[in-house]
């Protein structure tokens, strides 16, 4: 028989911050310790280290013998992020568009079959993957390390809301479609269009996510009251 392979701290990490951004619990809740290794079938150790990741990500503060607390921002608070993030990766596409190589265009493509194929077999997850992939190579691709750098950053604190909105009705397939406007304006060197279609591409994740908040919510409040 096979050893039954348990959940790291960084998949709890993970499973979490999804839950979060998916509004599973609510803003200053305690996260019962507890229940959640039970849940997950973990000892307490690696969740431990799960909340540390999340209180570094800012979305859990751990606070001295009293235990982790749920910190989501505010929905004005995402927006303005998110707001951030799409004038960052407009200025990531609109440099690579003038200085992307040929092997950076063919590692884009194969970025973008990558989620084209995990969407045919429906696989969520390594869509967000070949999706981060897509992205991570424009930054690299505008030249500039250090926005690279600034860019990446804000990527990772929304990593989670970004991931929640792809769950939304045909929003996969318009990522896809969107990816595929993208390459087109980067292959043909279209600076004005890349930044465009860029921020578009990241202004409509906002849009979606939010419309998706105000779903959360309503489905808890009908749980609360059932």
């Amino acid at each position: 028989m096979g050893t039954v392979k348990l959940p790291t701290a960084e998949h709890i990490f993970e499973q979490l911050e999804g839950l979060i951004a998916e509004g599973r619990f609510s803003q200053g809740e305690r996260l019962d310790e507890v229940s959640l290794a039970r849940e997950f079938g973990v000892s307490r150790t690696p969740l431990r280290e799960a909340l540390r990741l999340l209180a570094a990500s800012g979305l859990v503060e751990l606070i001295h013998n009293r235990g982790a607390f749920v910190r989501q921002p505010d929905f004005v608070r995402l927006v303005e992020m998110f707001e951030v993030m799409a004038e960052l990766e407009a200025w990531c596409a609109r440099l690579a568009a003038a200085r992307i190589t040929a092997a950076q265009l063919m590692l884009l493509r194969r970025a973008a079959d990558g989620c084209e194929r995990a969407f045919a077999t429906g696989d969520f997850r390594k869509y967000y993957d070949e999706n981060a992939v897509f992205h991570g190579l424009i930054y690299d691709a505008s030249g500039n390390s250090f926005l690279a750098e600034e860019t990446r950053a804000m990527q990772r604190r929304l990593r989670p809301f970004r991931q929640a909105q792809l769950s939304a009705a045909d929003r996969l397939r318009a990522s896809m479609q969107e990816h595929r406007d993208i390459l087109n304006a980067l292959e043909a060197g279209d600076t004005a269009a890349a930044e465009r279609l860029m921020r578009s591409h990241i202004q409509v994740q906002a849009a979606v996510y939010g419309e998706l908040r105000g779903e959360f919510a309503m489905r808890t409040l009908e749980q609360a009251s059932a």
